[in-house]
């Protein structure tokens, strides 16, 4: 397992100075090991690039993956969802990164990632 999946509120915490998570982030950097963040994530915690100076250097890092939800990728979400009873595409978005990359999840709702995979291995934040 090499890397981290980020969700939403793990780059709202990077955003914010969020010590625990700007850590993990930088232990990740320093190991070399790929971030990943789904598009709908970035979706989620862009609010205002002027203010949002820290979460663009890390999204435009060469060691950060934004990858985009396409078709598939949204009917992969969308079935993951109709089976674990969620509605949130974005977080089953997270878990299928996870997933095919075999990472883990930095995330500060495990209760949400647990419905949807309560064998992924999370970080909470």
């Amino acid at each position: 397992m090499s890397g981290l999946t980020l969700d939403t509120g793990a780059l709202v915490g990077f955003d914010r100075g969020e010590r625990r998570v700007v850590r993990l982030v930088a232990r990740a950097r320093e190991r070399q090991e790929v971030l990943v963040v789904p598009a709908g994530v970035v979706g989620q915690a862009w609010r205002d690039g002027r203010r949002q100076a820290n979460l663009a250097r890390l999204l435009a890092s060469p060691g950060c993956e934004v990858i985009p939800l396409d078709d598939l990728g949204a009917r992969s979400a969308g079935q993951l969802c109709g089976v674990a009873g969620s509605t949130d595409v974005v977080d089953a978005s997270v878990v299928l990164c996870a997933r095919a990359r075999r990472q883990r999840v930095v995330t500060s709702d495990p209760d949400d990632m647990r419905r949807l995979d309560p064998k992924m291995e999370l970080i909470v934040v």
